[in-house]
């Protein structure tokens, strides 16, 4: 088969228009690199994919590829069999009233399974909150600072900055990923090139917090010395935290309390073989000191029986710290949830998910099937990057998300709804389709391949009702037609940024044109905070780093203009960050994230895209500790923001 047949067989997309209107057609070599790469997977006849029933459509009628001549069918959730029947000719119905949730369809020639398909019954809508209008404080955990923290944010911090914020009528704390990273690597500090998405970055522990630390050996003029400064020293922090949390657990090991024994206990069966199988990477990873691809062939894949037998090995004890570690996590992070509850805050922890995941890292390990190693997740040439973007991780393939029933995607949902009340889909549009740039190739070589959307869709919305959670799609960029309709139709809101909110003219919209179901910020992680961008401070930063900034002096002094006239238009006299927040306040947007740095008056921000090590990003510390932050705020911040108090 031609290579290129093959490719749109196998669902890429191999000739497309970028974002500046050219044709691009993927070269064969790079296209054979990305097919290789994919997990292979059995090719189907007669069923097309995932079957998605909406809650509204419980008649669910199946049409076939293919037309079938006296197969017979059963459904199944679980084990267990809860229907069944024979099919003869193109099309099926499914049983009436199915209860939501997951199950699979077998056909069947005689007693042999011939196909199978995930059947997902889901709710018309994802969970919607029971809010009106509210605001949220976004902030970046690690930069935090405080009178007692040991160099980095942690979840102590982020207990005081709920305290501070809820009587404000914050209604919630927004966060950067704080998905596990590579603990043993703490200068590779991206939020957003994780080690797994389902577990937990260590160093956010407050370890004083634990009733199994006794400090009183801890250095704390050391201490004290590491959380001064600008920036962050990972490795230093990294180094004395796990040192107390190997105390901690020694003396946990030796004498703790039966409630503490019962609650850890639970953790590991609440999280179940997922942990243990995270616990055991962990050790390899520390034994072999190699990715996981490099590992001995029985490392590579082990199945669970293998898994069983290195826990009652000698390595028991590391890989019950390890799950140690991540219980102690859990628990200071539910603690932080619980207090946003008690408070009053009507979202609480509005959590982030990274759009992939490192290859060597434990999730790529875990869901061979469904993560392809291989191929990198980024953007083709557009206008700000006219090279196109390799992001330096992995992400799902719809084939392999189809063939092991959505499972990893599911778990990577779970594992960030736990404790949040809003979480939000980095780009979101890689739902609908992801661009794969090969390895050993430029990102001018990848290619898109086509996801199951609507599949994905009901995965999310099934998650999203379980757990109470509002779920937010980071859908900027280059948006396919009908897909905010799409987003909409499913309760998901949309993520809408008043720097991109401008018209032909480059004028900003008026507070009325932004949509109701939607998060509505100034902002991003990626942009320039406000002083920033008032300044052309990063105009200037990109420049000298050798950055085309994408924006010349005269575009920035006309956007300054345009968004004096834009207040003004809307009576707000003030010309600064606070008459911003004013007209966000009164847009109808459900959601509005204000940034603690734009309340702080912050000029840098925390990651300029296209930088590694040329900047540091990811580790800047605020100047302000938090216990003080309350008092740093403008005096006019709460009338700004009196129309949100829900």
């Amino acid at each position: 088969m031609d290579v290129y047949a093959d490719a749109r067989a196998r669902g890429l997309v191999p000739d497309f228009f970028d974002a500046r209107g050219e044709h691009r057609i993927t070269r064969p070599d790079a296209l054979q690199a990305i097919l290789d790469a994919l997990p292979r997977h059995t090719a189907r006849r007669y069923l097309n994919g995932a079957v998605v029933v909406r809650a509204d459509d419980r008649n669910a009628h199946i049409a076939l590829a293919d037309e079938v001549h006296r197969l017979s069918w059963r459904l199944l959730r679980g084990e267990q069999t809860i229907a069944e029947g024979s099919v003869d000719g193109k099309d099926m119905q499914l049983p009436p009233d199915l209860a939501i949730g997951g199950y699979r369809l077998e056909l069947l020639a005689q007693q042999d399974v011939i196909e199978r398909a995930p059947v997902l019954v889901a709710p018309q809508r994802a969970f919607s909150g029971s809010f009106d209008r509210v605001w949220l404080l976004t902030v970046q955990l690690y930069s935090l600072t405080s009178a007692r923290n040991w160099g980095i944010g942690d979840f102590s911090d982020l207990a005081r900055l709920i305290e501070i914020t809820a009587p404000l009528g914050c209604a919630g704390v927004g966060l950067n990923p704080l998905h596990a990273l590579f603990d043993d690597c703490p200068e590779d500090c991206s939020p957003y090139a994780p080690n797994s998405r389902l577990f937990l970055n260590p160093l956010y522990i407050d370890v004083d917090a634990l009733p199994e630390f006794a400090g009183e050996s801890e250095d704390r003029s050391a201490i004290a010395r590491e959380a001064q400064g600008p920036l962050i020293d990972y490795r230093a922090v990294a180094q004395r935290k796990f040192a107390a949390l190997r105390r901690a657990f020694a003396t946990f090991t030796d004498r703790a309390s039966a409630s503490r024994r019962a609650a850890f206990a639970q953790f590991r069966r609440d999280r179940g073989v997922l942990l243990q199988r995270f616990a055991c990477f962990e050790v390899l990873r520390r034994k072999f000191g190699a990715r996981w691809w490099q590992w001995p062939d029985e490392w590579r894949r082990p199945d669970d029986a293998r898994i069983r037998r290195l826990r009652e090995s000698a390595d028991r004890d590391e890989i019950e710290f390890v799950e140690f570690v991540q219980w102690c996590a859990d628990d200071q992070l539910k603690a932080c949830a619980g207090l946003a509850a008690a408070r009053g805050m009507k979202v609480g922890l509005y959590l982030d998910i990274a759009v992939g995941v490192q290859a060597s890292g434990f999730d790529a390990w875990a869901f061979q099937d469904a993560i392809a190693r291989n191929l990198a997740v980024g953007a083709p040439p557009d206008m700000l990057n006219v090279a196109g973007q390799d992001w330096g991780i992995c992400g799902f393939t719809g084939s392999g998300l189809l063939a092991t029933d959505f499972e990893a995607f599911r778990e990577m949902l779970r594992g960030s709804m736990r404790h949040a009340g809003a979480i939000r889909l980095d780009h979101i549009l890689g739902l609908n389709r992801l661009y794969l740039v090969p390895s050993g190739f430029s990102p001018r070589d990848g290619a898109y391949i086509e996801m199951p959307l609507q599949a994905l869709l009901a995965v999310i919305a099934q998650e999203s009702q379980v757990n109470a959670c509002v779920i937010i799609g980071e859908d900027l960029g280059t948006v396919p037609d009908g897909f905010r309709d799409t987003m909409a139709d499913w309760g998901i809101f949309s993520y809408r940024v008043m720097l991109f909110e401008r018209d032909h003219d480059s004028s900003f919209l008026p507070a009325d044109r932004y949509a109701a179901n939607a998060l509505v910020t100034f902002n991003t992680h990626d942009l320039a905070s406000f002083a920033g961008w008032r300044s052309s401070h990063d105009l200037a930063t990109k420049r000298a780093l050798g950055l085309d900034p994408g924006e010349s002096d005269d575009a920035r002094r006309h956007a300054h203009w345009a968004l004096h006239e834009r207040l003004k238009a809307h009576g707000i006299a003030r010309d600064d960050f606070l008459g911003v927040v004013q007209f966000l306040s009164d847009a109808p947007s459900r959601i509005f994230a204000i940034a603690l740095d734009d309340l702080l008056k912050l000029e840098d921000q925390p990651n300029i895209p296209g930088t590694v090590n040329e900047h540091p990003n990811w580790r800047r510390r605020l100047p302000v500790k938090v216990e003080d932050i309350a008092e740093r705020l403008d005096a006019g911040f709460a009338q700004a923001v009196a129309s949100r108090r829900d």
